[in-house]
């Protein structure tokens, strides 16, 4: 999952239904001090056992990260022009790498109404990180709706299978315990190519939010990892920052093909897509999101978790001072 659980319209009852046991145990779980020392998902261990923590993808940990934005020419053409940047997806691909890219593909919802990643940017990442000599690509996601619906109807399982590539999701793989570390995370299940790959690219699409105002990068950390996460969302600006602490990407590409403007994360109503024919390829996540924050008039005023993930060193929020337009 990436975004929210559902997008039917819920009744008084079902909400009841649904979200009260949850909350009742919540409380429960707070009275009784459970040792969840305030994180809502974590996922506790047995005695003396202790979880690794996610691997750091990045090529050059060390090295100051930048953002090359491009637009005008289709997903495919602009995301060449912007990798040109920094050498070519062969600056990031070495022969051999198993590489995962996690989309946002939560909702079965079609390319046009911009609820999910567009299926042209994937298969070229697909086709390119293949060309690069990647041993295997994987695509995947934990998706609100149902999983197969929403990577057919997306588009996403055919652009990826096209190209090469193959499809994974929550229901079709297993799992990875890892420590996410923060200050709500602590132990989840992660998708385990996510948890296996050499390396990974995180491709979130730009859209509105109604609960954090924007879906970014960060936030699309949500479908990396497996368990109770409506919780997460009673603190989501910190969670998103602890899981941009935790998932170190090689590559985030922001997807702003189509811009969803309102009615998010589903979304639905054509009215709402804006066609910018924009992306953003970068190794500093943050940057990009701040970036990608822009397009939906937001500021780090208006998404707080951007403040957080600066001051947990992911990044910048001037993203002006280490972008190329080309």
């Amino acid at each position: 999952m990436t975004d929210t659980p559902s997008d039917k319209s819920i009744g008084r009852r079902d909400l009841l239904k649904t979200w009260g046991p949850a909350a009742l145990a919540g409380a429960a779980i707070t009275a009784l001090g459970a040792g969840l020392s305030g994180r809502p998902g974590r996922h506790q261990r047995g005695s003396g056992e202790v979880a690794p923590t996610p691997p750091d993808w990045r090529i050059d940990p060390g090295t100051a990260g930048k953002v090359a934005i491009a637009g005008g020419a289709g997903p495919s053409a602009n995301l060449g022009r912007a990798l040109q940047v920094f050498g070519g997806i062969d600056a990031f691909i070495n022969e051999g790498d198993r590489v995962a890219i996690k989309p946002n593909c939560a909702w079965d919802r079609t390319a046009a109404q911009a609820a999910n990643t567009d299926p042209e940017l994937i298969g070229e990442l697909v086709r390119l990180s293949l060309a690069a000599g990647a041993s295997s690509v994987v695509v995947l996601d934990n998706t609100c709706h149902d999983p197969a619906r929403a990577f057919a109807r997306s588009g996403i399982a055919e652009a990826a299978r096209t190209a090469g590539g193959t499809v994974a999701h929550q229901n079709s793989t297993g799992t990875v315990n890892l420590d996410l570390g923060g200050a709500v995370l602590g132990e989840w299940e992660v998708l385990q190519p996510i948890a296996e790959a050499d390396r990974l690219i995180n491709v979130p699409v730009v859209k509105h939010h109604s609960l954090g105002r924007g879906t970014l990068g960060m936030k699309n950390w949500f479908g990396a990892i497996v368990g109770r996460r409506p919780s997460l969302h009673q603190r989501l600006d910190q969670v998103c920052a602890d899981l941009g602490a935790a998932f170190r990407p090689t590559l985030t590409v922001i997807d702003a093909t189509r811009v969803l403007t309102g009615g998010g994360p589903t979304g639905g109503s054509l009215d709402l897509v804006r066609k910018d024919d924009l992306l953003a390829v970068a190794t500093d996540p943050l940057a990009a999101d701040a970036w990608g924050a822009t397009l939906l008039d937001f500021g780090p005023a208006e998404l707080p978790y951007l403040a957080i993930a600066e001051r947990l060193g992911i990044g910048t929020t001037d993203w002006r001072s280490v972008a190329t337009t080309v």
